[in-house]
């Protein structure tokens, strides 16, 4: 049996200096810094303690497979991953097994997946170090900057976003993703037909992405009649879904697809 005690002449690691980075080689608590306005933000970051096995695929797999969104640079998807395949961004993550299962039943699509939650992007590096998803980039700040500084357009296959924050005071109704201006960005990275998919289990908040959806002209409903989609094959359900639905929860998914740029759909003049 190993002894865990530090060996006399080996002394203890000394303690983090104050503004030392928790992860050297990881993921920045700012990557964009003070070089974007500050907005209002969809998301809040949340404080959790990070395992060792998530610090060390931070430090081990972070220089690898890891991107700080810092705003300064257009990314070059296919150089990124290493391939053409299309891309998906997700938006909101949570400790991704989601992303981990969607990666491995579709090897062939390439998956850009962003949070801000340390131990969320811990995990997701080491699920899929072990399960060996080449597939999978983890993205550390705030998607807005990211979509809006550092993917061209037409860049996207897909867009994720599940059951992000709903805000459900009304005063903080503003800071919801899913919001018209959010959408217009949104659509100019996404190629056209590409699918916009969302998922909460927040019942006014899938009513308002209904509607700001429908209104949109740059989405427009796959489902026939108009309104929710069923839980599509490729979705997982994951633990937390699945106790909100055994706490009665109702799951929406609303299902979208860019439409083609409204110069595409001009009838070509007559030939001969």
């Amino acid at each position: 049996m190993s002894d865990s005690r530090h060996a006399p002449d080996s002394p203890p690691p000394s303690p983090r200096a104050k503004g030392e980075p928790r992860f050297p080689d990881g993921p920045k608590p700012d990557p964009a810094g003070s070089h974007f306005e500050r907005r209002i933000r969809s998301f809040q970051p949340r404080r959790s303690r990070v395992t060792a096995g998530q610090a060390d695929a931070l430090q081990r797999l972070w220089p690898k497979w890891g991107l700080d969104i810092d705003g300064r640079h257009v990314i070059d998807l296919a150089e990124m991953f290493g391939n053409t395949n299309p891309v998906v961004l997700e938006i909101g993550f949570g400790m991704g097994e989601a992303t981990a299962q969607m990666a491995a039943a579709d090897p062939d699509t390439n998956i850009l997946a962003v949070d801000v939650h340390t131990p969320g992007q811990g995990n997701l590096l080491g699920l899929a170090d072990r399960d060996h998803l080449s597939n999978i980039r983890v993205g550390n700040g705030d998607a807005i900057i990211l979509l809006r500084e550092m993917l061209a357009p037409d860049s996207l296959a897909g867009l994720r976003v599940y059951f992000p924050d709903p805000w459900p005071k009304k005063r903080h109704h503003k800071r919801r993703l899913i919001q018209p201006e959010f959408l217009t960005l949104a659509a100019s990275r996404l190629a056209p037909g590409a699918l916009l998919h969302c998922a909460t289990d927040w019942e006014p908040y899938a009513e308002q992405m209904l509607e700001v959806l429908t209104a949109h002209p740059d989405f427009e409903n796959t489902v026939p009649d108009g309104g929710f989609a069923p839980r599509p094959a490729h979705r997982p359900l994951t633990r937390f879904e699945g106790q909100g639905l055994d706490k009665g929860h109702v799951v929406n998914d609303l299902l979208f697809r860019r439409v083609p740029h409204r110069d595409q759909h001009k009838e070509l003049p007559p030939t001969g």
